[in-house]
């Protein structure tokens, strides 16, 4: 799927790519890393069942091909996000995709698919990178917390900026169950929830991280994020929460934030 992208403002962009590997699509972008915005179509494609390592590869390497030949040229630095902790390299457990991947090579995986190297982060972390740089995050100090909701519930944590990574806060348990099996937004509409029922899975889970983390603010994102005002008036946990900004697009940039650091270019100040 081809969707249109933010126009690009000004000449010389800093360039990178991001991917976003999720439990229903991965998706994908060149990002101007001036702005944070999408310097080409974003493209995406239904993340493939079983989706395992020998199906998802492919497609990756699919909406690649479709960014680099928006471009015009390969030679970028690409990042991509996947749903799990990510240590050297490696995807350590599979919460929301096919169980092939845990304690799978990944990174270098990825870098042989793709004929590059790849800069592989959680996809909660690279969505916190986004907001903390280019969105709701922006000029917050001390704990920030950001939670996406979707599929799953992604956790990413800063202390005065700096990022705590593979938190994976979505699966602390609450009465007996892994807590994203309750607060993730898929859940509203598989379990037919209202949104006030929802939103008080919600903030149990909020209430609980509160207790062990106390954060100044909390970020929530996630395609439901556009829905904000369905819920949040229910929400009633201590913290500030406000909502992200750059929604279903924080993984991609991330993502490709993250390449960026990874090969060192110059990032030029936030416009």
């Amino acid at each position: 799927m081809n969707e249109q992208a933010t126009p690009r403002r000004g000449a010389h962009p800093v360039l990178a790519i991001g991917i976003d590997i999720g439990g229903s699509g991965i998706k994908g972008a060149a990002v101007d890393l001036r702005t944070g915005t999408l310097a080409t179509p974003r493209h995406r494609i239904r993340t493939p069942q079983p989706s395992g390592p020998v199906n998802v590869l492919p497609v990756v390497r699919h909406v690649a091909d479709m960014i680099r030949k928006d471009l015009g040229h390969g030679g970028l630095p690409v990042g991509v996000t996947f749903p799990a902790p990510i240590l050297d390299g490696t995807t350590m457990s599979a919460a929301n995709v096919d169980g092939e991947w845990i304690g799978y090579p990944a990174a270098r995986a990825l870098s042989n698919t793709l004929d590059a190297p790849v800069a592989l982060i959680n996809d909660a972390d690279a969505a916190g990178l986004a907001e903390m740089r280019f969105g709701a995050g922006r000029g917050h100090h001390g704990a920030v917390l950001l939670l996406t909701l979707g599929t799953g519930v992604g956790s990413a944590l800063f202390v005065d900026g700096r990022l705590v990574p593979n938190t994976e806060l979505g699966h602390v348990e609450i009465r007996g169950k892994d807590a994203e099996r309750r607060s993730a937004a898929v859940n509203r509409t598989t379990r037919g929830l209202s949104w006030h029922a929802w939103a008080a899975l919600l903030d149990e889970h909020i209430q609980a991280l509160d207790r062990l983390l106390w954060p100044d603010v909390i970020i929530l994102g996630g395609g439901v994020s556009k829905n904000a005002d369905r819920f949040l008036p229910f929400l009633t946990a201590r913290p500030p929460i406000i909502v992200a900004k750059l929604r279903g697009d924080a993984g991609i940039v991330g993502a490709a934030l993250f390449a960026a650091r990874i090969a060192r270019l110059h990032l030029p100040p936030v416009r």
